[in-house]
């Protein structure tokens, strides 16, 4: 049975409190997750609608933006495992954000519109390197951040679900009179985050009687044989499988496919971006608490199924909006994805420390995680496409769960039970 100590949760609250690492990280994730928000939350609607692109010529781009994404991923994990906590790569992913207003404006939508295939190649790295690849990034670096420091990552993520979540709501009304202020928004709140990063130094805290509250070790820095070997290990490619057979088809499903099968209920497109965003707004209002509460779950069943259960609500909303033909309904069963992201996220985090050299955490997620989600989406996007252009939603989507399931079955038993991704 499941049970909280509740005095226990009120120990850790006080400590996070009262530790300015955790609001500088805080700072961080609110800031990203809200600039990320202003243009992403809605990139496939204003590819599709503003723009004009087909469903085939959308798989496209998205298969360059996550082929874009490995190669920032694996350099942003293999230098970031070298620095540890420097913040040379966050300065340079800061200064990339600050600029994807008017690179929106002034050089992607020009060229999408114009020579759609330059377009891509130019976009993907840019993207890539801001944002797509900068979410592992900052989201490594504040976990590392968290385990070195004394505080849990879950609390600290839920600003970012908070920022994400905030920012819809306002990019949602935004797009309907603009897309073009969603553009300049996100530069502006990117210029709050490089200002951070300039003032973040991470320090020990220290309690009223000048003792540590926690001690805290100066991590050995992985040579490069330690971080190659982990492409030798059967463990690390069974983990590399799951997540290409569940967390890819659902990326695919979700940020592809699902923004344009729910605008396409209303007869108004205009009414359909502002509702979609109010409850994507709400739906991350609601992925944010769940940050707080996941860790305690996690800790309690283990990585491993908590990994089998995010991946068995991915199922569920996939195959029910295959079903459903209701928008209240869909609404709802959007709402899942508030359950699905913190159990997936924080899980990835617990089982990679708790299988693998815990030094080696970027490259882990950065690699492990997120390039296997992208080597996914690389193949996999324009397939998707193109059965989506001949089949509709329907059949696209009993077909994304259908997949999911199969690899679920097998993760049941390929997947590793270790018993440190648990605690007392």
């Amino acid at each position: 049975m499941l049970t909280l100590n509740f005095n226990n949760i009120r120990v850790i609250n006080m400590n996070m409190m009262q530790n300015r690492n955790y609001w500088f990280s805080s700072g961080y994730l609110i800031t990203f997750y809200a600039a990320w928000s202003l243009w992403w939350s809605f990139y496939a609607i204003w590819l599709k609608s503003k723009i004009g692109l087909s469903g085939e010529q959308l798989g496209i781009v998205y298969a360059a933006n996550s082929a874009a994404a490995m190669f920032f991923m694996i350099f942003y994990g293999i230098i970031q495992d070298k620095l540890q906590i420097g913040k040379a790569v966050i300065t340079f992913q800061s200064i990339v954000m600050i600029l994807i207003g008017p690179f929106l404006i002034y050089v992607y939508e020009p060229l999408l519109r114009n020579d759609f295939l330059l377009g891509v190649c130019i976009g993907a790295p840019v993207l890539s390197a801001g944002f797509i690849s900068g979410c592992a990034l900052i989201d490594s670096f504040i976990e590392r951040i968290s385990r070195l420091f004394g505080f849990e990552f879950g609390p600290a993520r839920f600003w970012g679900s908070f920022g994400y979540a905030a920012a819809t709501f306002v990019a949602g009304i935004l797009f309907g009179i603009d897309p073009h202020i969603n553009f300049w928004m996100a530069s502006g709140v990117a210029v709050i985050y490089f200002t951070i990063n300039l003032i973040f130094k991470p320090k020990q805290e220290l309690s009223a009687n000048n003792e540590t509250q926690a001690v805290i070790q100066k991590p050995t820095i992985p040579t490069m044989s330690e971080i190659l070997s982990l492409f030798g290990m059967k463990k690390f490619w069974l983990f590399v499988f799951f997540i290409i057979g569940t967390n890819s088809f659902y990326t695919i499903y979700d940020q592809q496919l699902f923004p344009n099968f729910y605008t396409s209920f209303f007869d108004k497109p205009e009414d359909g971006y502002q509702v979609y965003g109010y409850l994507n707004s709400f739906q991350v209002f609601l992925e944010a608490t769940c940050m707080i509460l996941a860790p305690f779950f996690i800790n309690k069943v283990g990585a491993k199924k908590s990994l089998l259960v995010a991946a068995m609500v991915m199922i569920c909303r996939i195959s029910l909006s295959a079903t459903l033909d209701n928008v209240y309904l869909i609404s709802l069963v959007k709402l899942f994805h508030a359950i699905e992201t913190p159990l997936f996220i924080l899980a990835v985090f617990k089982y990679v420390v708790g299988n693998f050299d815990e030094r080696l955490s970027s490259t882990l997620y950065l690699v492990g995680f997120n390039i296997s989600s992208n080597v996914g989406v690389i193949v996999l996007s324009w397939l998707v496409g193109k059965l989506f252009d001949n089949t509709g939603y329907s059949t696209t989507f009993y077909v994304l769960a259908s997949i999911v399931l199969f690899i679920l079955i097998i993760a049941i038993f390929t997947l590793s039970d270790d018993k440190k991704t648990k605690q007392p």
